[in-house]
């Protein structure tokens, strides 16, 4: 009896600490998850590494833009008229008005006025480029001699023909009533440098822009 009791003794304690374990073991596995063989001590989740940030260096320079070259100005006309285009000292009816852009409004020249069938001289000398018609009007050009410069006069009936060669004041056909832009009859007279226009005017010397001096006539009675 004496053994039966220590027996006892021995496994009721032994018991009811497996009892004790049995209960703790699952809320253990909850909290802590199945173990994993062979993977060490568990480690805390750690957040991915954050992308390295690029290398500053040195920001590429941007290309100068280049500067528009300025439009080259027109080197002076040289006052080398001897003559003017009609008459002695013409009005002018309408002066040159250069246009803004090569396709704007303007006047690419002079309106002197001459009634039809006046006589029309070359101002200095030079050779006929073209002497015809263009859009119905009577046209004659004449490259100056020595120069880059052409005169042009319309409406013109031309007595000379291409590549004739014109001395200064030499008459080069006269004044069409066809054509004319004036109410009493006026004569176009341009100047072109290449594909630029310029003021006929500047080709004329002081003295014969000059007006003649007023006179006074006497009085007949």
């Amino acid at each position: 009896m004496r053994e039966k009791r220590s027996v006892h003794a021995v496994l009721w304690p032994a018991l009811a600490v497996l009892l004790v374990l049995a209960a703790v073991s699952p809320l253990a596995w909850a909290e802590a998850g199945p173990p994993v063989y062979g993977a060490g001590p568990a480690r805390e989740p750690t957040a991915p590494p954050a992308p390295a940030a690029p290398e500053e260096g040195p920001v590429p320079a941007k290309e100068p833009v280049p500067a528009k070259e300025p439009v080259p100005s027109q080197p002076p006309v040289p006052a080398l008229a001897r003559f003017w285009p009609v008459g002695v000292r013409p009005a002018v009816v309408r002066g040159w008005d250069p246009p803004l852009t090569p396709y704007g409004r303007g006047h690419r020249g002079v309106d002197l006025a001459a009634a039809p069938g006046s006589p029309v001289r070359a101002v200095a000398a030079g050779r006929v480029t073209f002497a015809g018609r263009v859009a119905g009007k009577g046209v004659v050009s004449i490259e100056l001699s020595g120069t880059e410069l052409r005169t042009t006069y319309e409406p013109v009936r031309a007595s000379v023909d291409k590549g004739d060669e014109v001395a200064a004041g030499e008459v080069v056909g006269t004044v069409e009533a066809t054509g004319t832009h004036c109410p009493a009859g006026c004569l176009h007279w341009g100047l072109r440098r290449g594909e630029a226009y310029l003021d006929p005017l500047s080709l004329l010397p002081p003295a014969l822009l000059r007006r003649a001096p007023s006179r006074l006539l006497p009085v007949l009675t």
